[in-house]
């Protein structure tokens, strides 16, 4: 991995919820709180060459051209467990957007195999002992938000752990018009 960067790319959770989930993590005990920011990934951590890099930004261009902005909604919580040690709030809504976002990312130069079906989601509590996840588990089984998912961001993840926004890339077309009712 000498001279490589390593790269994702997510949809960042808009404020206010953002810093709200920030915060819950933080006080459930979580390291990495302030480290990384709330989303919703669309490419895990993915080390890439730096002469690769321009391809890599025209391709996300070319994604986030052909994406359309839709709704999500976060509502309760989630666990990788015993798989994995994660408590998640839940996305409720929005779910085959960010399925057919996250197959057009990890395409062409970043095709990247991963080791689990991807599921989104957006994380709160990480490797802690069982009783702050179940404590996360606990005190945001009622969470709940909605707002519109505009585009997506490249990050790089320093060897510091922190993710570091590098470029935000947004959606080429219109919100969807409401469907009247009745």
């Amino acid at each position: 991995m000498n001279g490589q960067r390593t790269v994702g790319v997510a949809l960042p959770i808009p404020e206010p919820w953002g810093s709200e989930l920030q915060h819950c993590r933080a006080q459930f005990g979580d390291p990495v709180a302030r480290a990384i920011p709330p989303h919703v990934t669309l490419l895990p951590p993915t080390p890439i060459d730096p002469s690769a890099l321009d391809a890599a930004e025209s391709h996300l261009r070319a994604v986030a051209r052909s994406a359309r902005p839709f709704r999500m909604v976060l509502r309760g919580t989630g666990s990788f467990r015993p798989v994995s040690p994660v408590v998640f709030v839940a996305v409720a809504e929005g779910i085959s957007s960010c399925e057919q976002l996250e197959r057009a990312v990890r395409s062409g130069p970043l095709l990247r195999a991963v080791a689990f079906t991807y599921h989104p989601h957006v994380t709160v509590a990480h490797q802690l002992p069982e009783d702050a996840l179940d404590r996360a588990s606990k005190q945001l089984a009622d969470y709940s938000a909605t707002f519109e998912v505009l585009g997506f961001t490249l990050y790089e993840h320093g060897p510091d752990g922190v993710w570091r926004p590098q470029r935000d890339y947004v959606f080429g077309g219109p919100l969807p018009k409401p469907v009247p009712s009745g």
